[in-house]
């Protein structure tokens, strides 16, 4: 995975993770890659810094090693993560997680099957796939009930 430091029209900036350049840009042009902020879709790569770690066999000042604890709350930031902000990420990731065991995962079908289920055209059932920003506006103008995940989820097909 590829992390890219990203900006919208608007000026925010956020961060996004692709497989590579090419996912990242694949993404762009379906109109999958939005602002966490405004929904802008109009979204490049910002400038950005590259995060060169010491050597493994490297001590920290004080001669002591980081733990990989340590590492966790860093993210993937310039300034550290604090113990909060991690802790809260962390009961975030396995909440999502415990949700999604009794979901399943639908892909591109995910706007046609939550119509058919808000329609009665097939049974309710727990449902996550890929939807654009305006694809879920108008599903939530029909009176769809439909969320955003908070954090991102690789389709199954692109897990080891």
């Amino acid at each position: 995975m590829i992390v890219f430091d990203l900006s919208c029209d608007q000026g925010h900036r956020f961060e996004g993770w692709f497989g590579s350049s090419e996912d990242f840009a694949s993404q762009c042009e379906r109109g999958l890659v939005s602002c966490p902020t405004c929904g802008s879709e109009d979204v490049s790569k910002a400038p950005m810094a590259p995060s060169v770690g010491r050597k493994g066999n490297q001590q920290q000042a004080g001669g002591v090693p980081q733990s990989a604890s340590d590492r966790a709350g860093k993210g993937l930031s310039n300034t550290p993560m604090t113990p909060e902000v991690a802790h809260a990420i962390e009961k975030l990731a396995k909440a999502q997680a415990q949700a999604l065991k009794n979901s399943t995962w639908v892909g591109k079908d995910f706007v046609e099957q939550s119509r058919a289920m808000h329609y009665g055209e097939r049974d309710h059932a727990a449902i996550h796939g890929e939807a654009t920003v305006q694809e879920a506006r108008e599903l939530l103008d029909e009176g769809v009930p439909v969320a955003p995940l908070p954090l991102p989820v690789a389709p199954p097909e692109d897990l080891n």
